[in-house]
């Protein structure tokens, strides 16, 4: 088992996997925080529709996914962040 990155409790798994369920593909091992650490946003991903994931102690909720960002960077070879930028008025 491992520290969380951000409180260094010990991650406990069964929770962080059910409360990963809506993010595409992904599983407590590929994270590094406990699931008290986390919040998951349904419905965020702009590019899917699928949930997002906001760590403790941040405001802003990104617009991708990390399924989708992988994708974008896999795509167009650069990182678009977790935000998208919105087009100048």
């Amino acid at each position: 088992m491992k520290p969380c990155h951000s409180c260094q409790a010990v991650i406990d798994e069964y929770l962080l996997d059910k409360q990963l369920e809506p993010l595409r593909d992904l599983t407590v091992d590929d994270f590094n925080v406990c699931a008290d650490c986390v919040t998951i946003v349904a419905d965020a991903c702009v590019e899917c529709g699928n949930a997002v994931y906001v760590p403790r102690g941040k405001s802003a909720t990104p617009d991708y996914c990390p399924a989708c960002r992988s994708d974008l960077i896999e795509q167009t070879g650069h990182d678009p962040g977790w935000n998208r930028d919105l087009p100048s008025v």
